[in-house]
């Protein structure tokens, strides 16, 4: 009789755990069908969406939003990637609710390049990146302290125009002669001296290709071995090498020169002297290892010479590819400069042309077209639509940039649209997005934005630009590279001919 009982009991117990057990599933399973998701592309066992991005991600992602919505759900792999697409969904993300989407996913390719991701742009959200960033705020890219490097922008543009000067009459790789020039600039601003040359450029470039290739391992770890095959793996550490050992050259350098001699006059110092002295004060409690000193300073080296470069390169091409707009911005130099040489960063202010022409090719043009990846740190409502926390974001600032609900004729380059017009990059307004808003917006705008409108200016006003060989302006070939940040595919080859 009790072994009867014991029986009994043991079954009862099986039956209620197992009705339990089928009970929990179907309550997961409703409230998980239940579940508002944004609208998604069909997608594939394993490899989920990933066929789909194309060659050009920012290109098939915005042809993608037509069909599926400006908000819509991926899945790369594994992994969940929200893509948002048009100025609202933006401001959803990056204002309203900011705080939720602004840590950074962990990528193996950024941690391997960037010592454990303890720059900047790839820092997960929390006390550290709040500590480093408010040191690139409060003492590298402040107002005053860009303004200090002016006669280093004001220089070095002078001599990119004398090396145009002195190549006129010939054909021009003015690609180059702009790489170089935001190389300089950047070179003597952060490391206190230029390094220019084939080997330095080349481990620039080096490193800007191997942050911009997709990496198996992040969306389906079981795939991480092609990573591995293909060579990524390795490339990724022998730039971060290299870059390590250049970097640790630099920072040994300015520490044996300044050894017990910390009165540097504020405008002789480079960035890193100022993050050595930030450093060595201790101010805030904050312990800046030598790790994060090189992390800083090659993202702002690797950042501001890429974009700042290509932004001159896109917006050069606009302009040769529409005359009236370029003579209409000469003139505006012309009336401004006054016969003087060069026109000078005093003359910007003062310049509505240009800016309006550099905001219009930022538009059609974005840098980084898709904005580093953010992570959702929590479960938010977004647009109606349920987001689990977990999820990766892109914002499309191409898309949102050509946007038809935005700006009428959307792939026309027309400048006007910004003349007495608010709109601005700077983060404030989301229909124009190439430097991101909120806490993750590039904290270097200011510094990027001079070197651009100054050299822009200058090279305008100092030359007339055609294309080679009778090859028609609207011929130009506007082909685009790709990667973490797009280039034009072809150099750009001009004809210059001093104006005077």
């Amino acid at each position: 009789m009790l072994s009867f009982l014991n029986t009994n009991i043991i079954f009862f117990s099986i039956f209620i755990i197992l009705a339990y057990f089928i009970w929990n599933k179907w309550i997961s399973f409703h409230v998980r069908t239940n579940k508002n998701t944004p609208p998604s592309p069909q997608k594939l066992p394993i490899i989920g969406n990933l066929h789909q991005l194309g060659s050009s991600p920012h290109r098939t992602l915005q042809a993608l939003s037509h069909k599926h919505g400006p908000l819509m759900l991926l899945h790369l792999g594994s992994v969940p990637m929200l893509v948002a697409s048009s100025a609202e969904a933006a401001r959803e993300i990056m204002k309203t609710h900011d705080l939720i989407f602004a840590n950074r996913p962990k990528l193996s390719i950024p941690d391997t390049l960037l010592y454990g991701s303890k720059d900047i742009t790839f820092s997960p959200y929390g006390e550290y990146w709040r500590q480093v960033k408010s040191i690139a705020i409060v003492h590298l890219l402040n107002s005053t302290r860009v303004q200090s490097f002016r006669q280093i922008r004001e220089t070095e543009i002078a001599l990119t125009i004398k090396m145009i000067e002195n190549r006129c009459g010939s054909i021009i790789d003015l690609s180059e002669f702009l790489v170089s020039l935001t190389n300089n600039i950047i070179c003597k601003v952060a490391l206190g001296r230029t390094y220019s040359g084939i080997k330095f450029k080349g481990l620039l470039r080096r490193l800007m290709h191997v942050l911009g290739v997709f990496s198996f391992g992040n969306y389906i770890p079981k795939l991480s071995w092609i990573d591995r095959l293909s060579g990524l793996e390795d490339q990724a550490r022998k730039v971060a090498k290299d870059f390590d050992d250049f970097l640790e050259g630099v920072v040994e350098e300015h520490v044996n020169n300044n050894r017990g001699v910390y009165d540097k006059s504020y405008e002789d110092q480079d960035l890193v002297d100022i993050l050595l002295d930030v450093q060595r004060q201790n101010q805030t409690g904050f312990s800046l290892q030598r790790d994060t000193v090189k992390a800083v300073i090659l993202n702002i080296f690797a950042a501001g010479t890429d974009t700042t470069f290509t932004s001159l390169e896109w917006t050069i091409s606009e302009l040769i590819r529409h005359p009236r707009e370029m003579e209409k911005l000469r003139q505006e130099a012309i009336e401004i400069a006054q016969g003087r040489p060069m026109i000078l960063e005093s003359d910007l202010e003062k310049m509505q042309y240009l800016k309006a022409v550099i905001k219009e090719s930022l538009r059609l043009h974005a840098p980084v077209p898709l904005l580093v990846p953010r992570e959702s740190t929590q479960d938010v409502k977004l647009m109606g639509y349920d987001i689990p926390a977990g999820t990766q974001v892109i914002i499309n600032a191409s898309a949102i940039g050509r946007d038809p609900n935005l700006w009428e004729e959307p792939d026309a380059f027309k400048p006007e649209r910004f003349l007495n017009n608010t709109i601005d990059y700077k983060g404030l307004h989301f229909e124009l997005l190439p430097f991101g808003a909120g806490r993750r917006g590039c904290p270097g705008i200011q510094f990027a934005m001079v070197v651009n409108e100054l050299a822009l200016a200058n090279v305008v006003y100092k030359f007339n630009l055609a294309l080679p060989n009778g090859i028609k302006d609207e011929d130009l070939d506007m082909s685009e590279t790709n990667g973490i940040t797009v280039h034009k595919k072809l150099p750009l080859l001009v004809m210059a001919t001093p104006r005077f």
